[in-house]
């Protein structure tokens, strides 16, 4: 779960000139010259994204990615990126790297990469200590200001749309051509489907089921209903599953290209078409929304077909779909979904 602070872009500036600075003209040139030769123009890589167009060499020897779990595409193509993000939330180790990626790197036989602290925006300095040919950040809420310092450092690859609204599938190919691994990317994206396809298969009591994703439900105000809109990767993934995005969720969609949304607790008769819940919490959430005198009226709530994610433990923090916590927490989110989906009934 990314958060959102960024530093100034006037700080990062200043820090880049310094970083930058320390090579002369000549070593400057003589480095683009070699990735343009590396490459060749036949061979290079051109990518369109929400910011313009990125061109990259054709096969980027040195990775780095920033922003949430675009390391996770590297990993699982074999490719152990030079520094990552660190996880800011749901580490429940304090070693800023989530179970899911220590398993891969463990099954790679590789150290951890450098670690970017991102809890206060992207850590320009450290990207650039590590001499990237190519920075992936395709699930990501870059400002323009964050992708003009990147790419002083190298061929950034950013979100293709909307900030933190790429999804799991977009965020492979994206990074992955980014890589020049187009077509393995393809395939781990088949071999994801497949693998979800197979575990939703034994599910079939949340086939069709009207779903929303609540965020992270404060019990001492529930003045206001704030939800995941159809624009977030968390909602994005219910389809996946062979679930339906709650109609009134997709509606209050189109008023917003954000990725959460709020309305009043007096217009919680809006979401009466919401079977099942999701959101961040534990029992004592749901007795606070069955005693609500208004968000009780909502069928899901009646009926306790809510599923309470621990925000901070693996299964909370993967709900948010990515390469390689899909695998990890598949079954233990389909069989929370397949619960409330039973009670709804």
């Amino acid at each position: 779960m990314p958060r959102f602070s960024r530093r100034t872009f006037a700080g990062s500036a200043a820090v880049l000139a310094a970083v930058l600075a320390g090579c002369s003209s000549n070593e400057a040139t003589d480095a683009v010259s070699g990735a343009s030769d590396a490459g060749g123009a036949q061979g290079e890589i051109t990518l369109e994204h929400a910011f313009g167009t990125t061109t990259i060499p054709a096969k980027p020897q040195v990775i780095t990615t920033v922003a949430w779990a675009n390391h996770e595409v590297p990993l699982a193509l074999g490719v152990v990126p030079a520094g990552m993000a660190a996880a800011n939330f749901g580490d429940d180790d304090s070693a800023g790297v989530l179970p899911w990626v220590t398993a891969k790197l463990d099954e790679l036989g590789a150290e951890t990469p450098i670690l970017f602290d991102e809890s206060d925006g992207i850590d320009f300095e450290g990207v650039a200590d590590t001499a990237p040919e190519v920075i992936l950040a395709a699930y990501s809420g870059l400002t323009q200001e964050d992708y003009d310092a990147l790419t002083q450092i190298a061929p950034t690859v950013p979100f293709p749309e909307t900030a933190w609204g790429t999804s799991w599938r977009d965020m492979i190919t994206a990074n992955a051509t980014g890589m020049g691994m187009a077509s393995e990317g393809e395939a781990l994206i088949a071999e994801l489907e497949a693998q979800i396809e197979e575990a939703v298969a034994a599910h079939p009591a949340i086939a069709g089921k009207n779903v929303m994703f609540l965020t992270h439900v404060d019990t001492t105000d529930l003045s206001e209903v704030s939800f995941y809109t159809a624009h977030d990767t968390r909602t994005m993934f219910f389809e996946d599953l062979g679930m339906t995005i709650a109609p009134s969720v997709k509606a209050a969609s189109e008023e917003t290209d954000e990725f959460s949304s709020t309305v009043s607790a007096e217009q919680a008769d809006t979401f009466s078409d919401v079977e099942i819940i999701v959101t961040y919490g534990d029992d004592s959430l749901l007795e606070a929304l069955a005693a609500d005198p208004l968000l009780s009226q909502m069928p899901a709530v009646q009926h306790g077909a809510v599923v309470n994610l621990p925000g901070d433990s693996p299964l909370g923090t993967a709900a948010n779909p990515t390469p390689l916590a899909i695998s990890y927490i598949l079954e233990d989110y389909l069989a929370e979904l397949d619960r409330a989906a039973s009670a709804s009934a």
